[in-house]
């Protein structure tokens, strides 16, 4: 719901709550005025017959028997209401009675005066028929200010909101937006700019952090591994059988450290989105180019690889993080095969699907993709594989999904290119 809908409903829940009060307010305040004044009427009419007979004069009934009416029975005195009906409209008017009692040439006599409330009640439904027309212009009126509101005050909140979602850190520079006159606005406004200020500030500092430590810690493992290496080739260590698995199992944690700081670097960059610059790429010629770097370790494990590219997928892709998917991907399932087994990879235009036999995997599988999940403790992979085709994925908007087939004890990887909408 919109705020200026809300603040509609408040205003007019508010304005019609007021009305309502005012409304019965107004109306038992006419009502009573309007009783009053037949009252005093019927007052001074009795004054007057009180004064009429008092001078001698006979009481004389009149052409409106229902108007006045004198009756040798006593009735109960003072001001009351009632219905009497009208003949001649066929309907029940009410009436407001005023009767007293006279002495009458010696005689008591009880005099009974009628007035006609029809005329009142019909002023009350005026009033009370302007009283709405006036709540409907009112609330129309209130509507019509708020719409026209929304289009012209609130047009540099729109503006602003616009403006955050084309933003783009990638630009490398803060917003630039106005400053309106409405001081709300104004202090939205700066507030943001300066948010966007230290955000770039902030994105600045991580990449120069992020390049400046990929620089100076690769640069020490490379020497640590090459000196490794021409440790290893010396011949002294042949007379020293103790020392060549140290420097052997020295050189394996050194080569995965190393793995562990490109995996990490990737998923830095990868985060902090430094691939702007993508190109189409032949997905197809790009995976044959990565089975056969791929085809002796699948030859030394015996594996057999099955392709099906339906049709030649150019996709607008960074080279080398479309390398990194198709690497971690197969990867992935050679690492995770059974001796003799196979790697089925099926690439259309709307996935890219790459499947494995293996025994199922306990625990969940959305939990797969969190980075340093190992399926087995003591393997050598940092477990970073999958989180690494996970931020890929969600940085070109593809829908990474894994499943398991009992039936033939198959593991999917689905990488879909085309996410079906929710």
């Amino acid at each position: 719901m919109k705020l200026l809908a809300a603040t509609n409903r408040y205003y007019l829940g508010l304005v019609a709550v007021l009305f309502a009060l005012a409304s019965g307010a107004l109306y038992y305040g006419v009502n009573a005025a309007l009783r009053h004044e037949v009252d005093e009427q019927l007052g001074l009419h009795k004054r007057q017959i009180a004064a009429l007979v008092q001078a001698g004069q006979p009481l004389v009934s009149t052409p409106f028997a229902d108007q006045f009416v004198v009756s040798a029975r006593p009735r109960r005195l003072g001001l009351t209401d009632t219905i009497l009906r009208d003949n001649n409209e066929h309907t029940w008017v009410p009436h407001r009675q005023l009767t007293f009692r006279l002495q009458a040439q010696g005689q008591p006599r009880w005099v009974t005066l009628r007035k006609s409330l029809v005329e009142t009640n019909d002023l009350l439904a005026v009033v009370l028929g302007i009283m709405l027309a006036v709540l409907v212009v009112l609330m129309l009126s209130v509507l019509l200010l708020n719409r026209w509101l929304s289009v012209r005050l609130w047009r540099q909140f729109y503006h602003t909101l616009d403006a955050l979602r084309r933003y783009d850190l990638q630009q490398h520079r803060p917003l630039a937006l106005p400053r309106p006159r409405i001081e709300e606005f104004a202090e939205l406004n700066l507030a943001v700019t300066h948010l966007s200020e230290r955000l770039v500030a902030d994105y600045e500092n991580l990449r120069e952090f992020t390049a400046n430590a990929a620089h100076e810690t690769q640069t020490p493992l490379a020497i640590m591994q090459a000196q490794l290496e021409q440790l290893l080739q010396v011949s002294a260590l042949s007379e020293n059988p103790t020392a060549a698995p140290l420097l052997a199992d020295l050189y394996g944690a050194t080569r995965r450290l190393s793995r562990l700081h490109q995996a990490l670097g990737l998923l830095s960059k990868i985060e902090n989105r430094q691939f702007a610059k993508a190109q189409p790429l032949d997905l197809a010629a790009v995976l044959d180019e990565k089975v056969d770097q791929l085809a002796p370790l699948l030859e030394a494990r015996g594996l057999q690889l099955h392709r099906h590219l339906e049709q030649a997928l150019v996709l607008a892709m960074h080279p080398g993080l479309a390398d990194s998917l198709l690497h971690n991907l197969l990867y992935n399932a050679i690492k995770h095969n059974q001796p003799g087994g196979d790697i089925t990879v099926r690439l259309s235009a709307e996935a890219l699907e790459i499947s494995n036999p293996g025994p199922a995997i306990e625990g969940d599988p959305s939990r797969f993709f969190e980075r340093f999940r190992k399926h087995h403790a003591a393997t050598e992979s940092p477990g970073l594989g999958l989180s690494i085709v996970q931020q890929i994925g969600a940085y070109y908007g593809f829908a990474v999904t894994y499943c398991y087939a009992a039936a033939g004890q198959r593991h999917t990887l689905r990488v879909a290119f085309r996410p079906a909408a929710a």
